[in-house]
């Protein structure tokens, strides 16, 4: 072999590895997955001891379900990686489940033991901005590569704390992540000056956006573990899919992002703004 052959060689060969080294931390080589999926689950003061038990127990057996498992086997990659934060005021994010990989029954119990190993703990106000900022940021410390993106992110009031919603939420989407929503309109914690009635045309609006977005609303907390079972399939198997067919026809009704936003995405900072003087920090 000639050395002006070697010598391409070579080059070929440390081009490959500097690409291997760029896309994962650490210098390892990402895992391949078929979606990459942050939890961002709300726990700010509004939420009573029980609705955060509820929530917990609800990603559980949602995680656990034949059916999210199905749609998981049936991906191109057959698994998939999750992690799971709970979120409040602006500092408030507690990381319950590191980025791990689901590819099995015995994956899937395996988070959801994380979710029932410590009671959960809710904290002030309520910044679905940051929220999303974190979640954005735990795409940088995953390992592996999706195909795809996705912040599912729940809670049961407007943004109130931190930067505006819909501007964190363009630039979230910015960065090829699908942020998908659940509002939860269930009024059953603590009664609150500062709960809109119609959340889920405030998610639609200002904070779910990116490719195939879309939200599935929680009326009652009776509906909330079929809710976070439907959108994991609706997530995992996509728009084209027979499950998804299937999940649209179910109610509550699959409300996909607009366009454009004709909600006033500030209704949170602003009631906040005119009543803070009667609560304590929600």
């Amino acid at each position: 072999m000639s050395c002006s052959l070697s010598a391409r060689h070579a080059l070929v060969a440390g081009a490959a590895l500097a690409l291997v080294v760029v896309a994962a931390p650490h210098g390892l080589a990402a895992e391949p997955v078929d979606i990459e999926l942050v939890l961002a689950v709300d726990v700010s003061l509004s939420m009573s001891p029980d609705e955060l038990e509820i929530q917990r127990r609800g990603y559980a057996a949602a995680l656990t379900h034949d059916k999210v498992l199905q749609a998981i086997a049936e991906g191109v990659h057959g698994k998939i990686a999750v992690t799971y934060f709970e979120w409040a005021g602006s500092s408030s994010h507690h990381v319950i489940v590191p980025w791990t990989t689901i590819a099995s029954r015995a994956d899937a119990e395996r988070v959801a033991k994380q979710l029932s190993a410590l009671p959960p703990n809710s904290a002030r106000r309520t910044s679905i901005s940051s929220a999303l900022e974190f979640g954005a940021d735990l795409f940088a410390e995953s390992q592996f590569q999706g195909m795809k993106r996705v912040i599912d992110i729940s809670g049961d009031g407007p943004n109130n704390q931190g930067p505006p919603v819909d501007i964190v939420r363009n630039d979230v989407t910015a960065q090829g992540i699908t942020i998908n929503g659940l509002p939860l309109m269930t009024n059953g914690g603590l009664s609150s000056s500062y709960d809109v009635d119609d959340l889920d045309k405030y998610y639609t609006d200002c904070v779910i956006g990116g490719p195939g977005a879309f939200m599935v609303p929680v009326n009652e907390w009776s509906q909330f573990p079929e809710a976070i079972r439907r959108k994991l399939v609706l997530e995992l198997a996509g728009p084209a899919s027979r499950q998804w067919a299937e999940e649209e026809a179910l109610n509550p009704p699959v409300v996909m992002a607009q366009a454009t936003s004709a909600y006033d995405c500030l209704i949170g900072e602003k009631m906040w703004q005119d009543r803070s003087w009667m609560w304590e920090d929600r």
